[in-house]
């Protein structure tokens, strides 16, 4: 069975960093897209930031220039590094990969259990 874990979530004050890593384990044959979402109270589930399987990036508005999504390969990991973190980025992050299982043809979405991110002084 393939899983993915997600950690680094904090509370941190305004203007604050965090690293939010996401690694997978199981038997996992490929990766392709890896990305992070994020959900906040009385708001809709949000794309943050997606990272391909060729290195493309992709963000959301509010998070250019403050937030770098990275991968390792061969951890089978996928890493979120925000930075300026403002009260509007709190939210429970998950991380979304689309995998392809060991002795499978097709790829399948795997969402991890979340981490809480809060940003208040």
């Amino acid at each position: 069975q393939v899983q993915f874990v997600e950690s680094g979530g904090a509370l941190v004050q305004p203007g604050g960093s965090l690293r939010l890593s996401c690694e997978g384990s199981g038997d996992i044959f490929s990766i392709y897209d890896m990305a992070w979402y994020r959900l906040a109270p009385g708001k809709k589930r949000e794309l943050v930031a997606r990272i391909s399987s060729g290195g493309g990036v992709l963000y959301t508005d509010s998070v250019k220039g403050r937030f770098t999504i990275s991968r390792d390969n061969t951890r089978n990991t996928v890493y979120l590094q925000m930075n300026s973190l403002k009260p509007d980025d709190t939210a429970v992050y998950y991380c979304h990969v689309d995998v392809r299982p060991i002795a499978t043809t097709f790829p399948r979405r795997v969402w991890g259990p979340g981490t809480q991110v809060t940003v208040s002084s």
